[in-house]
């Protein structure tokens, strides 16, 4: 047995009261987790804990909190790990993030959450005529759409979505995680449409910010933002679908930008997505109009030197042997005839550790 203390973010919005820090002290061995912690700590000091939980073995996704700043499941973390990843020993644990609080640890997921599931129409639109006997399909296909299935709806990546805090109304990484699921399958009749609507939407796929947070949260290797990805791919190369949210054209301005100058002129990025992939893209009237929107932006970066006058008019350049080489690697992937989509469900290895 070993001592662990607990440090419990307690609030009850029906109380009136502002949120709290509450230690408790448990007895439990290292490797016991932090949840059953959290439940001895219910059952011996105070029974008004507020926590979901359910199965136990990491599957239901119901005891998703954050522990020490990061989101996890706590039926999953243990003891001993949560309490060396603390600055000061103590196990830190609060509610998941930008979903609403309904008591201490237990949060709405209803609007955040299991809203925008159904808002992708979560389930297969099966093509027409249905075979009388089981459809044939490439077993990779169905192992790819296998990452995606992996989602236990924990919503740890939709606690750390730094677009989601920006724009509250953003799909977000699980919803567009299950998109993905329909997409990739080659049984389902609405390709087109599914990508087309999430394309338009102004809070669909074009909406991500890149961040990794979805995929550094996710407790089953899902990779919500690699999903999104592959949905911007499939609804650019595959049907060509050309966005009013201007999506479509700054990946392809940044894209060029890159291959022109084996890195990003960020001057130039703005007009391309609006005004085309041209160096007069600036002088369009569609790219003019978006840059006198920006003015008070542009403003406020010179103001905190975040960008120059002189880095405009004169952006950085590489030297010609690097520059050579960026466009050798564009020159590699354009030589391939079809497109490489890495998953470690199928290679069987991880990214970080090529």
């Amino acid at each position: 047995m070993a001592e662990f203390t607990l440090r419990l973010r307690r609030y009850d919005p029906e109380s009136g009261d502002a949120p709290y820090w509450e230690e408790h002290t448990i007895e439990l061995e290292p490797h016991r987790s932090v949840l059953e912690a959290i439940l001895q700590a219910k059952a011996r000091f105070d029974g008004s804990i507020g926590i979901r939980c359910s199965c136990r073995a990491a599957i239901c996704g119901s005891c998703g909190v954050r522990i020490n700043g990061h989101p996890d499941l706590a039926c999953h973390t243990h003891l001993d790990k949560a309490a060396k990843q603390s600055s000061d020993g103590v196990i830190e644990v609060e509610p998941m993030g930008n979903m609403p609080v309904i008591k201490d640890l237990i949060v709405d997921m209803e609007e955040v959450h299991w809203k925008k599931i159904r808002r992708v129409t979560p389930w297969l639109i099966a093509k027409q005529p249905v075979p009388e006997r089981e459809y044939i399909v490439p077993r990779e296909t169905m192992v790819d759409v296998t990452q995606s299935m992996a989602c236990i709806q924990c919503g740890a990546c939709v606690s750390d979505c730094l677009a989601m805090e920006v724009d509250p109304e953003f799909i977000g990484p699980a919803a567009l995680a299950k998109a993905y699921r329909f997409v990739g399958d080659p049984r389902d009749d609405q390709h087109y449409e599914r990508l087309k609507d999430l394309a338009e939407d102004p809070h669909g796929i074009y909406d991500c910010t890149h961040c990794f947070m979805c995929i550094d949260a996710c407790p089953k290797g899902v990779a919500p933002m690699s999903q999104i990805m592959r949905l911007r791919r499939r609804a650019i190369h595959d049907h060509g679908i050309v966005d009013r949210n201007n999506g479509e054209r700054h990946e392809e301005a940044f894209v060029s930008l890159v291959r022109q100058y084996g890195l990003l002129n960020e001057a130039e990025l703005l007009p391309r997505s609006y005004g085309g992939d041209s160096a007069l893209a600036k002088f369009k009237p569609a790219a003019g109009k978006v840059l006198l929107d920006s003015l008070p932006s542009i403003a406020k970066a010179l103001l905190r030197r975040k960008v120059t006058p002189a880095a405009v008019l004169k952006p950085h350049k590489l030297a010609k042997q690097d520059l050579q080489a960026v466009k050798r690697i564009y020159e590699t992937l354009d030589g391939k005839g079809e497109r490489n989509e890495f998953n470690i469900y199928i290679s069987g290895r991880d990214e970080d550790n090529q």
